[in-house]
């Protein structure tokens, strides 16, 4: 039978924090009889931690004088499990500003781990690619991350020191509700109470974080990720774009996720056409459009374009060129 190891790490660190420890006060805490601690003890040593028994009335066990346990004690997996962490988390742009975090972390698990088996998970890392690109943002500062979380925790409201996109800089109090990661950034959602309305912040926007006195009670069944997505969805950007398309929400999110666009299923009497299945109102809000008419093609699904005007010369644009490129050679068409 597979010794429980949880137990077995749990007695080395009661024996880590100092002096000698009786074998039924060891057994109350492990909530295990005191002939298990003792095959605990013995499992222990078997991996070579020198822990001493004490004989007499105040006898029990001990670590030996001057004993250190090794900076890690990590599996196969448990390694491989952490160093793809450490790189998906940098590659996701999950990290914060201290960059080097990351990279020092990953460098003291490879100083204790054996030979054989760094060598083995380097050759994973060096044969593994990314499909999506490095996160380009900013990480948040540590002392903010931790601050704010802390606050999400325990339900208490936080000072934050905010720059805006544009620059302008401001003192907010804020009632935070979560925390988001999303395509690389890092959010923080909650009211304001002074205005009494929902708001979303960048992390790496917030120069400082510092909580205030006091708690709140956030809203029952409240879903930080979707409000952030909402947020982002309805955030004001220089073009404001209004799409009918025909096809399920899920088929439509499949190019237009929650954070880029809402949805609206149409009722059956305002749809274009009822009898061909679902149709959908699209809104976004972006700051270019010359990108959409390459999304709205690959959906592949019927559209009519709400507004504004100069999408739809855009898609009459793209329609045009695609019609060229697909003339056969020697259909008169142009080709270089």
């Amino acid at each position: 039978m597979p010794r429980p190891t949880a137990r077995v790490l749990t007695l080395l660190e009661l024996l880590q924090s100092g002096g000698v420890r009786n074998v039924a006060e060891l057994a109350g805490q492990l909530d295990v009889d005191e002939r298990t601690v003792r095959r605990y003890v013995q499992h222990l040593i078997d991996l070579d931690v020198p822990v001493k028994s004490v004989r007499g009335r105040y006898g029990g066990y001990r670590l030996a004088p001057g004993y250190r346990m090794p900076p890690l004690m990590l599996s196969d997996d448990e390694a491989l499990a952490v160093l793809l962490g450490l790189v998906a988390g940098q590659r996701a742009g999950l990290m914060t500003s201290t960059g080097a975090a990351s990279e020092t972390a990953a460098a003291k698990i490879w100083r204790v781990l054996p030979t054989r088996l760094a060598r083995r998970l380097d050759a994973v890392l060096d044969s593994l690619a990314f499909t999506t690109p490095p996160g380009d943002s900013v990480g948040p500062e540590s002392t903010v991350l931790l601050t704010i979380a802390d606050a999400v925790r325990h339900h208490r409201p936080v000072s934050l020191r905010y720059a805006a996109a544009d620059g302008r800089r401001s003192e907010r109090t804020l009632h935070p509700y979560g925390l988001v990661a999303h395509w690389g950034k890092w959010y923080v959602t909650g009211e304001d109470p002074a205005l009494r309305e929902e708001r979303t912040f960048r992390l790496d926007r917030i120069a400082d974080a510092r909580t205030l006195p006091g708690s709140f009670v956030p809203p029952a069944g409240i879903d930080p990720a979707e409000r952030v997505l909402s947020g982002l969805a309805t955030a004001p950007y220089r073009h404001a774009v209004t799409l009918r398309i025909q096809g399920t929400a899920e088929q439509i999110r499949a190019r237009l996720p929650a954070g880029l666009a809402t949805l609206e299923e149409l009722p059956s009497a305002t749809r274009a056409d009822a009898s061909a299945g679902p149709w959908c109102r699209v809104e976004l809000r972006v700051e270019r459009l010359d990108w959409l008419p390459g999304v709205l093609a690959s959906l592949d699904r019927p559209f009519v374009i709400e507004r504004p005007d100069e999408l739809r010369a855009l898609v009459a644009g793209l329609a045009a060129r695609l019609a060229v490129s697909a003339r056969p050679p020697g259909g008169g068409g142009r080709h270089q």
